[in-house]
């Protein structure tokens, strides 16, 4: 049993000199140290030994396992290594070569054009709000002095989550909550999204995007309103950009007028674009109204404010010379690319 234990070890150590393959190398460790192996059998057999014999041919057993095992992870080691050596050299990089080239994102129009404008306001002393998207009737109709009667409430024109709740049809509504929740003197621009039950075609969308303005404040007149918006007209398109006011009708303001400012695509020579007037609508603005006021709990004798709200897609597309307001929402990159 000692000549067979000493044969098996040196068989053993020459054969796993010769092994190049991990699988290899385990189907020889099952061959002599797995439970059925080589070695499992000559310890097997120890029971027939004369008793004095069992403890020399177990320790010679035991040394032969340790020297085997101990030949076999040497070998292991080396061929993992050798593995990890031939995988990095298939996939080495080279440094010097140049990179893929990543495109860099950038500003949808419709965000840098908020953007600008509300810089612009914020450079007058406006403050920057928000409000929900989904707002009460109260504040998106009777706070604003639209009444039950109105048109703008017809469920053809508006969506009605149910008879109180409704998705904004303008910024409008922030108006009452700041003036509900602050003092005069109010500043404040109002950018966000809007809905209304329009169909999809090149001037409209159901989800388009406004930007309120609203000043109170003690003496407040028409005049401090067309002074903003003539700053805000010069600094949005040119320093040569006049405005003019033309008289309407909103159920929140009186009076109410219409902002003109000169076209950007004539400079006012007169084109296609402005019908050959010289100007261009831009927004709607007018006094805030005394009833608008009083819901937002302000003494209308004591104090006066402006509105104004402008339509973003529009403003976009006058900036740009873009003519279907589709462009703006169908995320086609080759479009987007361009600004």
């Amino acid at each position: 049993m000692r000549e067979t234990l000493e044969n098996m070890r040196d068989e053993a150590i020459d054969s796993v000199a010769k092994i190049d393959d991990l699988k290899q190398l385990d189907d020889l460790r099952r061959k002599y140290l797995g439970k059925k192996g080589e070695l499992t059998k000559v310890l097997r057999g120890m029971g027939r030994l004369p008793a004095q014999e069992r403890p020399i041919i177990g320790s010679l057993a035991n040394e032969v396992r340790t020297l085997i095992q101990t030949q076999l992870d040497n070998q292991r080691e080396r061929l993992e290594e050798r593995a990890l050596e031939d995988r990095l050299s298939r996939e080495a990089i080279d440094v010097t070569m140049p990179g893929a080239r990543i495109d860099r994102g950038n500003l949808h129009p419709l965000t840098s054009v908020q953007n600008e404008i509300v810089d612009i306001f914020i450079g007058m002393g406006f403050i920057a709000v928000e409000g929900p998207d989904v707002e009460l009737d109260y504040y998106n109709f009777e706070a604003l002095n639209i009444p039950k009667d109105h048109p703008a409430r017809d469920i053809q024109d508006t969506f009605y989550i149910n008879d109180e709740m409704v998705l904004r049809t303008h910024t409008s509504p922030v108006q009452v909550r700041v003036m509900e929740a602050e003092e005069p003197p109010i500043k404040i621009v109002v950018p966000g999204r809007v809905y209304r039950s329009d169909d999809v075609d090149a001037t409209h969308s159901p989800i388009f995007h406004q930007i309120e303005g609203l000043v109170i404040d003690k003496n407040v007149t028409m005049a401090d309103l067309k002074g903003a918006l003539d700053v805000f007209a010069k600094e949005l398109f040119g320093k040569d950009t006049k405005t003019r006011f033309r008289p309407h009708y909103f159920p929140f303001t009186e009076p109410s007028v219409e902002v003109d400012a000169t076209c950007v695509t004539c400079g006012g020579d007169g084109c296609r674009i402005c019908s050959n007037t010289g100007w261009i609508e831009i927004l709607g603005a007018g006094m805030v109204h005394p009833n608008v006021l009083r819901y937002g709990n302000i003494d209308p004798s004591i104090y006066s404010g402006y509105a104004f709200g402008l339509g973003l897609d529009r403003i976009v597309n006058l900036k740009y010379g873009i003519d279907d307001i589709r462009l703006l929402y169908e995320n086609d990159v080759r479009f987007l690319k361009q600004f």
